[in-house]
């Protein structure tokens, strides 16, 4: 493999700080999809826009055959930044929280360097993904044909990881992130004078059951080898101080691994609302949305995967079979329609980065062209390389 020239890992800078000054919300990456277009055009690569909205496909070809995908996420977080440096957001309210202005700048790094030393025999599809943050990107990508018009043998996805030092990769043979899934309670009591409560049905009192007893899901209906996460995250109801309201809604967010388990889950707390509530003398009703998939590798493209990632950083520097996170990504989504694999690349430097989804955070640069590296080596290693 030849090193990143010079020329790539300046423009790769540029190209991030650029991208974090300027972010921009779910299907709403106009100037940073039009940005990337311009990018991939002027390297000679053929540029495809329109799914997902805003997404663009970059393709490179240098002879019939096999092909490989690779993935970046470009859309930002409704979050206001607190950092001062120059590049920082110039949309107060929104910023680059999780790094996805490093993601669209790496992989922007591999088109260059691929396409100036097109040293792999068949097809190279660039995937720049928009709206990952919660809206589904990815699922509308595929929905809307990208692997009908865009066909290839597998699919790869990477994310910069707080926590892992910078020079190093993580990866499991299997799942990496949970799926994430929402719920809503709405339990409909009586409402009563606040001073009376024998007088109604206190549909706060049967939230606080609903509460606590979906919490024995996890500990008490699942092995102690299985995971899952359910959390209660918002509680609405009432207007005065001294009225029991009619009715309070609640809302959640349930995390897992497995689609089994996602069943067993919905069902269980199907159960407890139903009879918690009935139990007092009131109804709940449940809405339990399925959100994203969890994002599961498959086999032979995780160790293919590992293979390029070694070739960068070096064995040691490579963690397998590490520990899976609770967070989610829609990457799943691509996973689900085709094989592939999904990497973290480290990210603390010399200090410890601010978590994903801080105000305070920032990609660190440094992995810039480490992380550009590994996806021209994924290409080599999949696609053959025709001069060392």
């Amino acid at each position: 493999m030849k090193p990143m020239s010079s020329e790539t890992v300046d423009a790769m800078r540029v190209w991030r700080r650029d991208l974090h000054a300027h972010p921009e919300l779910a299907f709403n990456e106009f100037r940073t999809s039009d940005l990337i277009a311009r990018e991939l055009a002027a390297m000679g690569i053929t540029v495809h826009r329109g799914l997902g909205k805003t997404g663009v496909v970059g393709t490179l070809s240098t002879a019939q055959g096999r092909a490989i995908a690779l993935r970046a996420d470009m859309d930002a977080l409704p979050v206001k930044e607190l950092n001062s440096f120059d590049h920082c957001s110039r949309h107060v309210g929104t910023m680059h929280a999780c790094g996805h202005d490093g993601h669209s700048a790496m992989l922007l790094g591999a088109a260059h360097h691929l396409a100036t030393n097109p040293n792999f025999h068949g097809t190279v599809h660039f995937i720049f993904q928009p709206a990952e943050e919660s809206e589904g990107g990815g699922r509308a990508m595929v929905e809307e044909g990208l692997f009908e018009r865009f066909p290839c043998d597998a699919v790869y996805g990477m994310h910069n990881w707080p926590g892992l030092p910078a020079g190093t990769f993580a990866i499991n043979h299997g799942p990496m992130m949970a799926a994430l899934d929402t719920f809503e309670v709405t339990v409909q009591g009586r409402g009563t004078h606040a001073a009376m409560p024998e007088r109604g049905i206190d549909s706060f009192t049967i939230v606080a059951h609903i509460t606590l007893a979906l919490q024995s899901i996890p500990s008490r209906m699942l092995s102690a080898m299985e995971s899952a996460v359910i959390s209660l995250t918002q509680i609405h109801g009432g207007d005065a101080w001294n009225v029991i309201p009619d009715q309070v809604v609640m809302r959640g967010t349930v995390r897992c691994f497995s689609p089994n388990i996602q069943d067993r889950v919905e069902e269980a707390i199907r159960v407890i609302c139903r009879l918690t509530a009935e139990a007092h003398g009131a109804t709940a009703i449940l809405t339990y949305t399925r959100g994203y998939p969890p994002t599961i590798n498959t086999v032979g493209e995780t160790d293919v995967a590992i293979a390029a990632a070694r070739r960068v950083v070096g064995d040691a520097n490579v963690q397998i079979d590490c520990k899976p996170s609770m967070a989610s990504e829609d990457f799943a989504f691509m996973l689900q329609a085709n094989r592939g694999a999904y990497i973290w690349i480290g990210a603390d430097g010399a200090q410890p980065s601010a978590p994903l989804h801080n105000p305070r955070y920032d990609f660190n640069d440094d992995t810039l062209s480490i992380g550009a590296a590994y996806w021209v080596s994924l290409v080599e290693s999949v696609l053959g390389v025709t001069d060392v």
